[in-house]
């Protein structure tokens, strides 16, 4: 594997809680990402799962550069996201774009699609000059399977596939290098993100897109991903190619989502052991010492209390945060 074209290394976000007249004390800190490293390759998709509250839209917003880290690094060829400034950061922003993840609201009611698609290119004016935007637009329409003969209409007159094919034209419109999906497909319909899936499948191979895919649906992830990094209360538990992660599961928390997915053959299901979590998540602004997962895990033992595991090869050598990390296939 050559040099990664996207190098995340401890990457910290804590969102501060205030209190008082103004709110201007500060009584504690929300954790929503608290060290995580990844490496994204050029073509690869990195699938990144989860429960909710995790830290999952919080990383992606921190490699936007929508919010900015507490602390960390994230190299994008060579370059230090977090250090550009000025026309060095809109030069970026042009190389790493987002699709978000509830369709109807990232899109403005009040303008038509054509201008939705094109306003990138009003922002980014040296990517396309004004006489050709109107090609170009049409173009991306039918890219992503829509009829460039509608390019006059508004949001509200396409279903919620359509819509969320609006907005991959809008990412792909200045050809990045990388796009972050944040839970692109779970608001819609299982047929509708089957084709969604497919899209996003054909314009990497198209493109040669990188992708950083973020989801909680894992059978959702499995389609599209090379690897897959699972997240727990802001950190990464484990990651792994697709087969490691779904077929040799080694950290107690990957295998209790996988014993979770739904099974459509009713005799592959009574097989199957489901591995039940007891508890709530705990809070990221107060979360447990040493492992985080430990207030919910069967293997938990006094060192997971005290000692943090680190993110290492264990047991078949792919990375693992859990002292106790054992291979066990879930999945009949």
């Amino acid at each position: 594997m050559g040099e990664p074209i996207l190098s995340v290394r401890e990457l910290v976000k804590h969102f501060p809680v205030r209190t008082g007249v103004l709110f201007k004390r500060t009584i504690g800190q929300v954790k929503a990402v608290d060290g995580v490293s990844f490496d994204l390759q050029q073509g690869e998709t990195l699938g990144v799962v989860g429960e909710s509250g995790c830290g999952k839209s919080t990383l992606a917003q921190v490699l936007m550069r929508l919010e900015e880290p507490t602390s960390g690094s994230a190299t994008f060829q060579g370059r230090d996201l977090f250090q550009l400034r000025g026309a060095e950061l809109r030069r970026m922003r042009r190389e790493i774009q987002i699709v978000l993840q509830d369709p109807y609201t990232s899109l403005n009611p009040r303008m038509t699609v054509g201008d939705i698609v094109g306003e990138p290119f009003e922002i980014h004016t040296e990517v396309a000059p004004k006489g050709s935007r109107a090609k170009k637009v049409r173009e991306l329409l039918e890219v992503v399977g829509l009829n460039p003969e509608h390019v006059n209409r508004y949001p509200h007159q396409f279903s919620g596939g359509q819509r969320q094919r609006i907005g991959i034209a809008r990412a792909l419109a200045l050809r990045p290098k990388v796009i972050i999906c944040d839970e692109p497909v779970s608001a819609l319909d299982v047929s509708i993100q089957a084709q969604v899936m497919n899209l996003l499948g054909e314009l990497q191979g198209e493109f040669g897109l990188s992708y950083v895919f973020i989801a909680h649906d894992l059978s959702v992830v499995r389609h599209l991903s090379t690897r897959v990094a699972v997240m727990y209360l802001g950190k990464i538990v484990e990651i792994g190619t697709e087969d490691e992660i779904y077929e040799r599961p080694s950290h107690p928390y990957t295998q209790a989502l996988l014993s979770a997915v739904p099974v459509a053959d009713p005799a592959v299901r009574g097989q199957r052991q489901v591995i039940r979590l007891e508890g709530d998540v705990p809070s990221p602004i107060d979360p447990p010492s040493g492992c985080r997962f430990r207030t919910r895990c069967w293997k938990a033992a006094d060192i997971c209390a005290t000692e943090v595991p680190k993110l290492e090869p264990r047991t078949d050598g792919h990375l693992s945060a859990c002292h106790f990390a054992e291979v066990k296939s879930v999945v009949p």
